[in-house]
């Protein structure tokens, strides 16, 4: 088999083949740190994740490095430490610290480096910093110094725009250019500005200021991953400007045909079929889903198993309905599990060696290959394995194991779901109701049935009726 990716930069799903198997290198662009992360920020995080694991099942564990960076210098979070009123490092670290807890419970590994931008600013030890770049950028011919900014000159570079494949008047047209009187031309970008007493600063040769968001991940992959590496990822919205910038201040500094081999981007997220934002009523944060949305609080798993139900270059619908969904069939998971191999609800999968760290099956490999496909993986593969281990024939305990296997190769472990998932229900009170209503049913009092029906339902709980009895799963 064959890893294909589609790569944004060639518009086309190409073989992927590292500059040095020893040494696969990807970086994905990680949060500002100012905020909560929201919904969208959390769809790059696990799709890159899945990516990750995968690399390393290829390659091994000690061969990969992924990076994935945080901003901690730019002016939303100087405005938000201004308005709560406390010191710029506060805000960062406390958001740091939200961010790294929040993505955990969605079932992400830590990436091999997590670089803080501020630490890349000014920082002798490294291959190079953000003030050494744009000193080569200057030398180069590729920027210049004026009235204590330095700016990025657009059409030194003839190519500049053949990542997003636009036109550069029309690139001029669709974006919000900052009109000033220094620049030589309007799509010229800021690699440095000056710093008022009150915000963050580093003195430069051209006076005390800070970086431009773009330089900071030009500086940081080129410190930790060299002037070419494997693959550079992030969300659909980083195409123009962020990645497009980054490309033209990285060749131009190092004279690179490339910056990555591979770009590749996830689509964008809708809430409810609409663009999300918090005058619409529909900003909806990690936080909030892992602590109560809605009137329900979600596990991290089900959460990673929605998100990867469509694939990572598509858009993507966030729904009531698509969490419900992955609530349900998480449940069906877990019971398949405990079924075929006699386990507990209560089991801890990490600690089963035989399917922490068992082989993820050629199926599953087979979709993930294919650009990461995991529609597939969970719609097609995951569900003939729940079909084999529901067959009277054959023996359970193999798909069952092969189940559980693969999804935790995905991330995600149908056990810690129920755990999760479950602490936020009356368990007893359920089995009650559901009790009362099979007696109900075999009394052929179907109004009594229907009532308890109607009942769990609106506690949050769908029923399934087959010759083997009831069950019962989360859903809206």
């Amino acid at each position: 088999m064959e890893l294909k990716l589609y790569d944004t930069l060639t518009r086309e799903k190409r073989v992927f083949a590292p500059i040095d198997p020893d040494r696969v290198r990807m970086y994905v662009c990680g949060p500002t740190v100012y905020d909560f992360a929201h919904i969208g920020n959390a769809r790059p995080v696990i799709v890159f994740d899945v990516l990750f694991r995968l690399l390393r099942h290829i390659y091994g564990d000690e061969h990969v490095t992924y990076v994935r960076n945080i901003t901690d210098v730019d002016d939303k979070i100087n405005a938000r430490a201004a308005e709560r009123g406390i010191p710029i490092r506060e805000l960062t670290d406390e958001t740091y610290k939200n961010f790294q807890a929040d993505v955990a419970a969605l079932g992400c590994l830590p990436p091999t480096v997590e670089p803080r931008a501020t630490d890349y600013v000014s920082n002798p030890g490294a291959s190079v910093d953000m003030i050494r770049l744009i000193e080569r950028l200057i030398k180069n011919g590729n920027a210049y110094a004026a009235e204590g900014h330095v700016l990025f000159d657009v059409p030194s570079m003839p190519d500049y725009g053949r990542l997003s494949k636009r036109a550069l008047d029309e690139m001029i047209a669709g974006a919000r250019v900052e009109v000033a009187p220094y620049k030589r031309d309007p799509q010229d970008f800021v690699l440095w500005k000056p710093s008022n007493p009150s915000e963050p600063g580093w003195d430069s040769p051209w006076g005390r200021g800070r970086p431009g968001w773009h330089i900071e991940c030009s500086a940081m992959s080129a410190a930790l991953l060299g002037e070419t590496f494997d693959i550079h990822g992030g969300g659909i919205d980083l195409v123009f400007p962020h990645h497009e910038n980054e490309i033209a201040q990285s060749r131009c500094a190092f004279h690179t045909d490339v910056m990555a081999n591979y770009w590749m981007h996830n689509g964008f997220l809708q809430v409810e079929g609409e663009k999300m934002s918090k005058s619409l009523g529909n900003f909806v944060t990690i936080r909030e889903l892992l602590t109560g949305w809605r009137g329900l609080p979600w596990s991290g798993d089900a959460i990673r198993f929605a998100m990867l139900t469509a694939h990572y270059a598509q858009p993507i619908d966030w729904t009531d309905n698509r969490l419900a969904e992955a609530g349900a069939n998480l449940h069906t998971f877990h019971l398949v599990g405990a079924k075929g191999l006699g386990l507990t609800d209560e089991t801890d999968l990490s600690t089963l060696p035989e399917i922490a760290h068992g082989r993820p099956s050629d199926r599953l490999l087979q979709t993930l290959y294919d650009d990461l496909n995991t529609p597939a993986a969970i719609f097609t593969h995951f569900f003939s394995l729940v079909r084999e281990a529901d067959s009277k024939s054959g023996i359970l305990e193999t798909p069952a194991r092969q189940l559980l296997i693969d999804c935790l190769f995905m991330g995600i472990d149908p056990f810690r779901f129920y755990r999760t998932q479950m602490a936020a229900f009356d368990t007893h009170k359920i089995q009650m109701l559901i009790d009362q209503r099979t007696a109900a049913r075999k009394a052929k009092d179907f109004q009594e049935s229907d009532r308890i029906r109607d009942e769990l339902a609106a506690m949050g709980v769908v029923l399934k009726d087959s010759k083997d009895g009831t069950t019962w799963a989360i859903a809206r």
